[in-house]
């Protein structure tokens, strides 16, 4: 039995999450494990999921309320010891430099595009097996 791989998403909106679960389904891509996601409305449940360890990768909202993912981003990247690799859901593609700022491993714009998606997610969990390897 293959291991599974967790996923944070974090969004205020049940339906960002929706759309990021549906977007995968059970495996991004073939040769990654399938995954489990984890969701989280706020960003202190953010921080209290990653405290506890076995995040894999967190997909963070941009446009989230209060607090959006690029903020969030930039906080966990400073604090969080061996941070996973974050995927960034933005609003527009002019706000890549802000994907940047926060220090984001990857971005994509909403609404979510499946194809699009799963690859970016495909790529960090990739990168993510290897560094532990």
């Amino acid at each position: 039995m293959q291991p599974t791989a967790t996923v944070l998403v974090y969004s205020d909106d049940s339906n960002t999450r929706a759309q990021v679960r549906l977007a995968v389904g059970r495996r991004p891509a073939p040769d990654v494990p399938a995954v489990e996601f984890l969701e989280c409305a706020t960003p202190a449940a953010v921080v209290a999921e990653l405290d506890k360890g076995g995040i894999d990768v967190c997909v963070l909202d941009g446009e989230a309320v209060p607090v959006g993912g690029m903020g969030v981003c930039r906080q966990i990247k400073d604090e969080v010891f061996g941070c996973p690799p974050v995927l960034l859901l933005m609003g527009r593609p002019q706000d890549a430099w802000l994907a940047t700022w926060s220090r984001a491993d990857a971005a994509v714009t909403l609404p979510v595009e499946p194809v699009e998606f799963a690859s970016a997610l495909a790529s960090l969990l990739r990168e993510r097996k290897a560094l532990s390897a």
